[in-house]
């Protein structure tokens, strides 16, 4: 019989944010939440890898920050609330950042949400890489 905790890591592209994932992700998420301050906006946005030196991330947590993969990001044990400080900092709302997680046209995964969110039978999108 599958626990209640492995039932949710058989659903695809689901990445369950417990203790581990918190521990791979701590200097991910400690960036993300540097974004707070507008002076720490200012610097990572005038030089975006100076400003990721300062945190002891992986090589593929920087390279996921830098193409905005915010899917990878959460891989790398990214929370996605305080991955949204990058987004915020972009300019874009987290319903922005939900359509270019679901590789859904912000509109179309506006109305899906409105209707009342996922069919859990249709394909998941840029998650199932």
């Amino acid at each position: 019989m599958v626990d209640y905790y492995d039932a949710f890591k058989k659903i695809p592209g689901t990445v369950i944010f417990d203790a581990t994932q918190s521990r791979i992700g701590y200097h991910l998420n400690m960036f993300a939440m540097s974004l707070m301050k507008e002076a720490n906006r200012s610097s990572f946005k005038a030089d975006e890898d100076a400003y990721l030196k300062q945190f002891p991330m992986t090589e593929e947590q920087h390279h996921a920050v830098r193409v905005r993969d915010y899917n990878q990001m959460i891989q790398l044990g990214g929370n996605i609330y305080f991955l949204a400080k990058i987004g915020a900092t972009d300019g874009h709302s987290f319903q922005k950042l939900a359509s270019l997680m679901t590789g859904m046209p912000e509109e179309s995964y506006r109305q899906m949400m409105i209707a009342g969110g996922r069919n859990p039978s249709m394909p998941v999108g840029p998650v199932e890489k």
